[in-house]
């Protein structure tokens, strides 16, 4: 029998969850619980990561803060879709939308410097997975576009 480990406690305003960008310029911490989390395949995650697909999180806008570097982010958006933050010294992914106003802030996972105290629960966008590498079957929800359509 397989045991799996218990998940770490998620961030709350007593114990935040801290995150940044691979130069240290961007750091951010994360005071409330993910809401959701999961991989993205569609092709303006695979061109911006250089990856088959990114995994997010996404926490109430209340429970983020930017704690240096807001002179660093720079923003590309694509035609179709949401703007995405970067560094503009190393060009780490950092965030989608809007991190400031919009409701929720999409926060990448590998931006955090520990567990997140959640696990993907779903792959989206598996319409436009990488050919080169396969979306495993590994029982999470999949959509064949956005989550939200």
């Amino acid at each position: 029998m397989m045991v799996v480990p218990a998940l770490p406690d998620p961030p709350t305003p007593d114990a935040p969850l801290q995150g940044g960008c691979l130069c240290g310029a961007v750091r951010f911490e994360l005071t409330a619980p993910f809401l959701s989390a999961g991989y993205c395949h569609c092709t303006h995650c695979q061109r911006r990561t250089g990856t088959g697909s990114s995994a997010n999180g996404r926490v109430p806008q209340d429970g983020f803060r930017l704690l240096a570097g807001e002179e660093q982010l720079r923003s590309f958006k694509p035609p179709q879709g949401v703007p995405k933050l970067f560094c503009a010294t190393c060009g780490s992914a950092l965030f989608s939308g809007d991190p400031f106003s919009d409701p929720q802030v999409a926060v990448r996972l590998g931006t955090l410097d520990r567990d997140p105290g959640i696990r993907p629960q779903y792959r989206q966008f598996v319409d436009s997975a990488a050919s080169w590498e396969p979306v495993p079957e590994d029982g999470l929800a999949r959509h064949p576009r956005s989550r939200g359509s």
